[in-house]
């Protein structure tokens, strides 16, 4: 037994020396022939110069002016414009609810809403069927998905809630286009 590991030693040294050289190398540098020398002396030849070299135009291009610091200080405030009023003869009824009218706080949140132009009951039908349609949508989020995307669900929802105040306020476009709005948010959240 204590042969077979003295063997077992032996070869491993010899392995081990191998690999050792193997990984080393030779120290030996390559010897490289010197150049021949040159007898004779030559001479260099310069191409003679052209006497119209070709010039090459840069195309002009039309850049905006440079921005600067005193520009970018005053705000251009653009003036809204005044809505036409309609040239017709009938008589113009007011709103019979005085509570219709949007507060600044829910103008900024939903925007202008239409003046419910389309307000046929199949328009109402699409956009009942649209707002429901988010609606079971939402539902069918998973979980982990409605944690991952909470900021996006809320605007979902919020613009849910507006659609369908708009739409029982009579404004058929207005609920039509809030809950498109929300459709596309929920198609970016549904993306994988």
């Amino acid at each position: 037994m204590q042969y077979s590991t003295r063997i077992r030693d032996m070869r491993a040294a010899v392995v081990f020396t191998g690999l050792l050289l193997g990984v080393v190398g030779c120290h030996h540098k390559a010897v490289v022939p010197p150049l021949p020398q040159i007898t004779q002396p030559v001479a260099l030849e310069t191409p003679p110069p052209s006497e119209n070299p070709p010039l090459v135009e840069a195309p002009q291009v039309k850049l905006p002016p440079v921005p600067t610091a005193s520009a970018a200080s005053k705000i251009k405030r653009e003036r809204r414009k005044k809505p036409v009023q309609p040239t017709t003869t009938a008589a113009v009824t007011p709103p019979s609810a005085p509570d219709a009218t949007p507060t600044p706080a829910e103008v900024t949140a939903i925007g202008a809403l239409s003046s419910g132009g389309d307000t046929s009951p199949r328009a109402q039908q699409e956009a009942a069927n649209l707002i429901a349609a988010n609606e079971k949508r939402i539902v069918g989020l998973s979980t982990q998905k409605v944690e991952e995307e909470k900021a996006q669900i809320s605007k979902v929802r919020n613009f849910q809630r507006q659609a369908q105040e708009a739409l029982n306020s009579g404004d058929t476009e207005g609920a039509k286009t809030l809950a498109t709005k929300a459709k596309l948010l929920l198609d970016d959240i549904e993306k994988p």
